[in-house]
This record gives C-alpha cells, structure tokens and sequence, in this order.
C-alpha cells in the first residue's frame, strides 16, 4: 500500500469514495452512484452534508421533502437505468432515518439498488440520551436504525473512521451484484462523519465494478434442453430479470425459433412488444384470458426473472395441469429453485441465447401457435372495447383515461404506477411499446411511489416524456415530490384520477364480505352521520399550489387534448379528471387468495366464505 495518504472527515471521504465508482458491463461504464438525495437534520447536516459542499463538483445533490419519497426515487432512477446506476439517500437521525423503512423495503423486494445513508446517535456515547434517541434498556448499541436491518440486503454501523473502508467496498460490492442488489445501508453515527482521519489514496481511486453475465451450467442446460423438446403446451413467463438483464432481444429471439408463447409478470410486462404474436399480455389474478387459459393447460411453464409471487400464480391454482412442471432460468438460486423447478442459474440473456442455440430446430406444433394467437386476438377485442368510448363527451371511466393515454404516448414514453384499482387494468390492458414502457412497482405495491419514481426516471431518462398514474387514495399519501419537480425542472406528467374513495380495496371489501367498510371519502354530518357525499377537497388545487401547471378535463375529448397539451409542454404537469366510477375493466381471470371470515353473523361474509372455500380447494402445491 502507498505510504500517501489525505486527511479527510469520515464524510468526506464516503462522499469522495463514492464519486469513484463506476459498473460495467457489455463494454459500457456507468457512474455507480449517480447522485444523492438529501434531508438535513441533526445527525447529518455537519457530516454528510458538509461533505457533499465540499465535493458538489464530483456529487449531483438533490433536495428532496420526505425521506421515504426519496428512496422511491432512487428506485425509479435504478430501474430505469437496469440497475448499473443507484443513487444515495442521507438522512437524519430519528424520524428521517426511520422514514426509509418502507423505501427500503420496497428497494429489496424488488431487488433494486439503493444506498441509504442515515445518521445515527453518538458513537462515543457522550451526549446520552441524544435529542430524538430510543433508549433500550438491555441493548445500550441498539438504535433506530436497527429497523433498516430486515429491509437492507447489507447494513452495518461505522462506530470508528477506518471501519469505512471495508464496509464502503462491501457496500458498493452488494449494490454492483445482479444476484444479491437492493437496500444497502451505512448507519453513520454523527460524531464519526465529522471525525478525520489520514485515508490511503488507493481508496479514492477510479473502481470498476463488472456486472456479470454468469452462464448455465452444462448439465442444466442439457437437462433444460430436454424438458423444452418434451413439452407440447410450453410457455415462457416473463419477470422483471428479462429488462434487468436487457434480455428483450434474446427473448425475442427464443421465441421468433421456437413459436413458444409469452406472459408477462408485472415487472416483465414489455419484455415483448404488445404486437408480437407471442406476447399473450400479464398473467395471473391480474392476467389476461388467454394467459391464465394456457397457463392452465401448460406442461412446461419456464419462468424467466421472476420471483413467482402470488399474483403470478393466482395463490397457487393457476397452473392446473397434473404434468405440469417447471423451469426457471434466475440470476438467483433462491428464486429458480421455487416450484420445485429445473433451474438455469444464468443470466437471462446468457441463459436464452444458449437456450435457444441448444434447441436450433425446435419448434412447437403449429395447431399450438394458432390456438394462442386466436386467443390474442379476442382479447385485442376486449382491450378495444375497455377503451372505447362511445361519447367523446361523457366522463370517462378509468379503463378510457387508459385507452386515451394510449393514444397520446410514444413509444419511448414511460408510464409509472404502483397500487389501486389501476395496476389491475394496466397489466391486463396497456399496449406496452417498448422495454422501459410500463413501470409497474407491484413487488411492494407501494402507494405514494408513482410521483416520486417519476423524478428518478426524469433524472435517468432526461428528454424522455414520463407518466405517473395515481389516484386520489395515493395522491394524498406522498403529493410532496411535486416541489421537487418544479425546483429542479423535472418535466414529469401527473395522471391524477379522482374516484374520490379507495376503489381497488373497496372491490375486495365486497369480494371478502367487507362491504366496503372504510373505503370511500364520505362527508360526516353534524349529527354524526355519514352522508355520502363526496368531499369538498379540491386535489387539482393543491397539485397546483405545489408549483405544477394544472389541467382540468372533464370530458373524454378534453382528456385528450389534456394529455397531448401535457405531452407537449417541458413543464411539470397534472391533468385532474374525474372518473365515471362504474367498472369497465374485464374481470379477474384467475384468483387470489385473501382469507374470509370462518364465521360471522353477517350474510355478507357467509356468502364470501363459501365462495373462498370454493376456490382454495384449487390450490396446488408444486413438488
């Protein structure tokens, strides 16, 4: 090791660390850590904040207003880019470090990258109990941040200055790898970041970490091979690892060779574009029919880059087939060994390209092909017809704001959401056009995600008009963004669908025997009662005193012009539309399970309990 050294604070020098890594892969180079969202409090503000003025020509930073919107949009900026670049977050300590659980959640679970920077109390124990401090009564090094563990794909807490070395490098290592990425933490007490040290000069150097491309092994490819000749009813299920991979071309490739069908998880959706033959659309409880149709009779379901939740498999009865078996093609061992599978441990583009060189010849039968390519076109029908509006000038349902931003896009736009009623009618109605399209967090299903990812992929993607999709009941969970938006310029469109109550949980209220309990924004009274009447909250009005230029449309023919006008003009901007709350999108496909009252006195339930007993008698378990 050289003898040179430079004398910096803890701070200073993760700041500096950082702004020296790079990933690489298939020849490209991409900054690691790309930029740092901040909030400043106490724990923060004289360490990492400090740093990051100090080295504001090497580290982008950018202000953020809520700590857990801040993770989202280092989420949105990392998926966007396939997960080569991150960002950090910094925070203070107390409420702002523990405002990242959810977005760290979200991050892993997803498997995105994220660095989470919190500060934390006294290393030195000095100034005990520390304003906003948690004091445990038997585990004195236990702090808030301690709730970050679960969540963290790696976390640790530098007590000493020269601990930063090998945990920065353990740090960016996680956040660099295909298999193991997601929420990294450094807990950062505040007396460490300002405390200096004389760091070696080999820790500031350039670092290249390569993301590779592992390849199947001989043996499962051969075994993987085998069961693909077998098969008669095959079909691929596309995961989030075929964009993370940028696997649309092999896959797209695989499929043109051997005519095997496609269905899209939420995450893979786009990995073929909408028009191709084989693209069946989503799968699962929010699936298409002519997914959940074959997916029921297939003999060989090949999942590649998915983690197979419960959604995807309709709680377990969607692949009903009694030959039914299973090969996942993962960059984890964890995720292609579920359903008892045969597994390729690869990379997805790796993997299907020795996939598809293996199988040169092998086509499925062609009465196959034509029985998958009917079904496609009837549910083009049921698209066209969940789009349609008969009169332009009637208030639009939800599924026709849908069909007029499908009139509206490009193919290089980008359209984000992540939970209500409007994940449902996406994944089984949006024409995806290209890879990066449909942004869809359905890992977490966060709510208070869409405008805040938007920022991220703004930032990663400048130029490139993005969509966030949100209704009133997510709106009013994280709207705080906005201000961000309009300071640094970010030309984000809002879709704000007022339908003024939670509409996806209020259909599963019913479905459960709920009845809708709690669901929906009624006026109480003076007597105490509810009225029913919608109230007097104006969401365009506020979006509008956030800084965002605002579009009212009433009608479907003002909803378009809105849209395009919102398109058109490099302006962070809301088009607000009221929706006509009757149901236009087609109906589940396929089941999911969420457990009914066993007993219960109202009719309601009883009626929903039989129906439940009805359906999870369907349940399989795949061994």
């Amino acid at each position: 090791m050289s003898a040179t050294t430079r004398r910096l604070t803890t701070a200073q020098a993760l700041v500096r660390f950082l702004s020296a890594q790079y990933t690489e892969r298939d020849g490209v180079r991409r900054r690691l850590i790309a930029g740092t969202w901040g909030i400043f409090g106490h724990g923060n503000v004289a360490g990492v904040g400090q740093a990051l003025v100090e080295y504001a020509d090497v580290m982008p930073y950018h202000q953020g207003r809520n700590e857990q919107a801040m993770v989202h949009a280092a989420v949105g900026h990392a998926r966007q880019l396939n997960r080569l670049s991150a960002q950090a977050v910094t925070t203070s300590i107390g409420p702002g470090a523990t405002n990242l659980v959810t977005g760290a959640a979200l991050a892993t679970i997803n498997r995105l990258p994220v660095l989470l920077l919190p500060g934390d109390y006294f290393a030195s124990r000095v100034a005990d109990p520390l304003l906003q401090q948690l004091e445990h009564p038997v585990e004195a090094d236990v702090s808030v941040n301690d709730t970050l563990r679960p969540v963290s794909r790696y976390f640790d807490r530098l007590t000493r200055p020269e601990a930063l070395i090998p945990s920065a490098l353990n740090a960016v290592r996680v956040l660099a790898d295909p298999a193991e990425t997601g929420a990294v933490t450094l807990a950062l007490p505040q007396d460490v970041q300002a405390e200096a040290y004389d760091w070696p000069e080999e820790f500031f150097a350039d670092r290249v970490w390569s993301v590779r491309r592992p390849a199947p092994d001989p043996a499962e490819l051969a075994a993987a091979v085998a069961a693909v000749r077998a098969a008669r009813r095959p079909l691929v299920v596309a995961g989030g690892g075929i964009h993370h991979s940028e696997a649309e071309e092999a896959l797209r490739a695989f499929v043109d060779a051997t005519g095997i069908p496609v269905a899209s998880t939420q995450a893979g959706k786009g990995s073929l574009r909408h028009d191709h033959p084989a693209d069946l659309g989503g799968i699962g409880h929010t699936g298409t029919a002519v997914s959940d149709e074959l997916a029921r009779t297939a003999d060989l379901v090949i999942g590649v880059g998915t983690r197979y939740s419960d959604f995807t498999t309709a709680s377990g009865t969607l692949f009903q087939n009694p030959d039914v078996r299973f090969l996942n093609l993962n960059i984890t061992g964890f995720d292609a060994h579920k359903l008892a599978a045969r597994t390729l441990v690869c990379d997805a583009r790796t993997g299907l390209e020795q996939l598809a060189g293996a199988l040169a010849g092998h086509r499925v039968e062609p009465s196959y092909e034509a029985e998958y390519r009917s079904g496609k076109e009837r549910w083009e029908r049921v698209v066209e017809a969940a789009y349609h509006a008969a009169d332009d000038t009637a208030v639009p349902t939800q599924t026709q704001v849908l069909g007029a931003l499908d009139a509206v896009v490009g193919d290089e736009d980008v359209v984000i959401n992540a939970a209500g009623s409007l994940p449902g009618d996406l994944h089984k109605l949006w024409r995806a056009r290209s890879p990066r399209q449909y942004h869809l967090e359905y890992g977490y299903s966060c709510m208070g995600y869409e405008i805040p990812a938007a920022l991220g992929v703004q930032q990663a993607a400048p130029g490139t008009p993005v969509w966030a999709l949100v209704g009133d009941g997510t709106y009013l969970m994280n709207p705080t963004e906005i201000v961000t938006a309009v300071q640094e310029n970010l030309p984000v469109n809002l879709v704000l669908v007022q339908n003024h109550g939670y509409a996806s949980i209020g259909g599963l209220s019913e479905s459960v025997g709920a009845e809708r309990f709690g669901t929906a924004y009624r006026h109480r009274a003076a007597d105490g009662t509810f009225t029913g009447a919608p109230l007097p909250v104006d969401l365009a009005a506020n979006a509008a005193s956030l800084g965002m230029d605002v579009l009212r449309a009433r009608t479907v023919r003002e909803l378009r012009s809105a849209l395009a006008e919102a398109r058109a003009s490099g302006r962070p901007t809301c088009v607000y539309v009221e929706t006509d709350p009757a149901p236009t999108a087609p109906p589940a496909e396929a089941w999911w399970d969420v457990p009914v009252a066993e007993v219960s006195a109202r009719e309601a339930a009883v009626e929903a309990r039989a129906r439940y007993d009805s359906e999870v008698a369907g349940r399989r378990r795949h061994l």
